[in-house]
C-alpha cells in the first residue's frame, strides 16, 4: 500500500500527475468538457461560459493572494481594465477578438503593476486599503473618461468578435465555450507551471515570509510588481473575454461587490491552489442559479419569494463564506483531498 510520495527518476518526480488515478480523472474532465455543449442547451451553455471566465479570474487573484500573499480588493477594477480596453480596440479600431484580447490582457498587466507599486512598502491591511483605491480609481476613470473615448457603457458589433475570421455569430454561446474553455485550459496549464520555476517559488517565500526570502535573495519589489503584473493578465482576459461575450460592456459589472465575488470564489475554493480557485468558481456561479430556479419554483406557493430573492443570494453568499472559514477555512479543495485519502488507505484509519 502507498504510504508517501516516493519517485525514482527525474520525470517522475517533476509530473504534474505522477499517479494512474489523477490520469485517469484527467481524462475524465477533458471528455466531459468536450462532450458537454453537444448536449447542454443555451442555459447551461451560458453558466458554463460565466464559470470559465469566473474561473481565469478566480485563478489570477489567487497568484497574488494564495500563492504570493498579496491581499487585493480592487480585482474587479483590474477586469473592468481588460474589458474596456479589449471594447475599446473593438469598437473603435475594428480590430478583431483575437488581436482585442492578448493587448488587453497585456495593458491589464501593465495597469496592475503600477498599482502595484504600493506593495514594496505596504503589506496586510495597508495593502487591502491601497487595492480598494485602486478599484474606486479604476471605476471613477471609467465613469468621467469622455476625453479618453470612454463612456459608461460601451456596445461591441459582432463583426469584430471573431476568432481568426471566423464570426461568432449565430449559436454565440456554443461558438464562445470552446474558446473560454481553451482560455481556461491554457491558464491552467501555464499557472500550474509557474509555481514549479524560479518566479514562482519566490512567490511563494514572500508568502511564507517576506524577511527570510529577502535574505536567501528573493528581489521582493522585483516579484511582488510580478505577481500584480501576472494577477492583473488573467483579470484583464477575463475581463476581455466578458467584454465579447457580453457584447455590452457597464462600469457596473466591475464594482466593490466583484472584487468581494472573487475574493469569496478563492476563499471557499481554496487559497493556494489552481483547482480551488476552478472549484470556488463553480460554487459561487452556481448558488444564485440555484436560489433563482428554487425561488421560480417557490413563486406559487410564496408569491413574495421573488422580492426577496438579492437578500437570499447575498445572504447565502455570506453564510457560505463563515461557513468555510470555520469549518473548512482550506476550502473546498481540502474537502476533495480528504476524500481521495479516504479511499486511498480505505480500509484502514491512518
Amino acid at each position: 500500500m502507498q504510504s508517501g510520495t516516493f519517485h525514482t527518476n527525474y520525470a517522475s518526480d517533476m509530473a504534474l500527475r505522477p499517479y494512474w488515478p489523477q490520469r485517469i480523472r484527467i481524462v475524465l474532465v477533458i471528455v466531459l468538457v468536450l462532450a458537454f455543449p453537444w448536449f447542454a442547451d443555451r442555459y447551461w451553455l451560458n453558466l458554463a461560459n460565466t464559470i470559465g471566465i469566473a474561473a481565469i479570474a478566480a485563478i489570477g487573484l489567487n497568484i497574488l493572494v494564495g500563492y504570493t500573499g498579496q491581499i487585493s480588493i480592487g480585482h474587479g477594477g483590474f477586469l473592468a481594465v481588460g474589458a474596456f480596453s479589449a471594447g475599446l480596440l473593438a469598437a473603435r479600431l475594428n480590430m478583431p477578438m483575437w488581436i482585442t484580447v492578448p493587448v488587453a490582457s497585456l495593458f491589464t498587466a501593465g495597469v496592475g503593476a503600477i498599482f502595484g507599486l504600493p506593495s514594496a512598502r505596504l503589506k496586510g491591511l495597508y495593502l487591502a486599503i491601497a487595492t480598494l483605491a485602486a478599484q474606486e480609481i479604476i471605476i471613477w476613470v471609467l465613469n468621467h473618461g469622455k476625453l479618453l473615448g470612454i463612456g459608461e457603457s460601451l456596445a461591441l458589433s459582432r463583426e469584430t468578435t471573431n476568432i481568426f475570421g471566423i464570426p461568432m455569430i449565430g449559436n454565440t454561446d456554443f461558438s464562445f465555450y470552446w474558446v473560454i474553455m481553451g482560455s481556461l485550459v491554457l491558464t491552467v496549464i501555464f499557472v500550474s507551471n509557474l509555481f514549479r520555476t524560479r518566479a514562482g517559488r519566490a512567490f511563494v517565500a514572500i508568502r511564507d515570509q517576506d524577511i527570510a526570502a529577502q535574505v536567501i535573495g528573493v528581489d521582493l519589489f522585483t516579484y511582488k510588481l510580478l505577481a500584480f503584473a501576472t494577477s492583473s493578465f488573467f483579470a484583464g482576459l477575463a475581463g476581455a473575454l466578458t467584454a465579447h461575450y457580453r457584447g455590452i460592456i457597464s462600469w457596473e459589472r466591475f464594482t466593490i461587490d466583484t472584487s468581494i465575488l472573487y475574493l469569496a470564489m478563492i476563499i471557499i475554493g481554496g487559497l493556494g491552489s489552481v483547482s480551488g480557485a476552478i472549484y470556488g468558481a463553480i460554487f459561487m456561479t452556481l448558488l444564485p442559479a440555484i436560489l433563482s430556479n428554487l425561488a421560480r419554483a417557490l413563486s406559487g406557493t410564496v408569491p413574495q419569494i421573488n422580492s426577496y430573492l438579492p437578500f437570499m443570494q447575498q445572504g447565502a453568499f455570506g453564510l457560505a463564506i463563515i461557513l468555510f472559514l470555520i469549518f473548512e477555512p482550506e476550502g473546498i479543495v481540502k474537502m476533495w483531498r480528504n476524500v481521495k485519502d479516504y479511499f486511498r488507505l480505505w480500509p484502514f484509519s491512518y
